[in-house]
């Protein structure tokens, strides 16, 4: 007499479901509690961008710098927040890895700025395409928009004004303004 078959659940279909799920709420706790090296990367960068330039030894003279956007300085929507900081982040390492900039900058100092950029990049990455299911459709299109017409003014910016030192010293200023509201920025996709 044969003994009853008991049947197994079949696993092997919902395995890979179960691993992307867990993959992705891994990925998506980390980018809701960072490191402690993400919590210092602003200020990081803001020293690094001190140090890569001697300050001027004359005022410059030169037409209105473009200034940040103010509806990114209002961003009422944290979830839209790593969106805004990885756009951010890509417009300062195109502009700071740009063959133009001062020959005079300590590289050593500018080589350190671009591979944060760089890690903060990939993270930011990584985190939105971990959740990509929750962003979908939500993007905030008119301030990214907003972000995209900024950086390009300062690209114009700085080409009418023949790359100087002068309207790299104002590009600077922008990218330190951008540094403390990247900081704003991931406390808010911290709340």
């Amino acid at each position: 007499m044969a003994a009853p078959t008991t049947t197994q659940p079949c696993l092997r279909h919902s395995t890979p479901v179960l691993l992307l799920l867990l993959t992705a709420l891994a990925t998506a706790r980390a980018c809701r509690h960072p490191h402690a090296r993400d919590d210092a990367f602003p200020w990081d960068s803001l020293q690094l961008l001190q140090a890569m330039a001697p300050s001027p030894t004359q005022p410059c003279q030169l037409q209105q710098a473009p200034t940040l956007p103010s509806t990114l300085l209002h961003n009422s929507h944290p979830q839209q927040a790593p969106t805004i900081a990885l756009r951010i982040l890509q417009h300062l390492f195109a502009i700071f890895s740009s063959p133009s900039s001062p020959q005079h900058w300590d590289a050593r100092a500018r080589d350190e700025l671009l591979n944060n950029l760089q890690h903060h990049i990939q993270r930011f990455q990584q985190c939105l395409s971990a959740n990509s299911m929750l962003f979908q459709g939500r993007g905030p299109r008119n301030l990214l928009l907003s972000i995209n017409k900024y950086f390009t003014s300062i690209q114009e910016f700085l080409y009418t004004h023949k790359h100087s030192t002068c309207a790299w010293d104002h590009v600077r200023l922008q990218a330190r303004a951008c540094f403390q509201q990247l900081h704003n920025l991931t406390r808010a996709t911290r709340k």
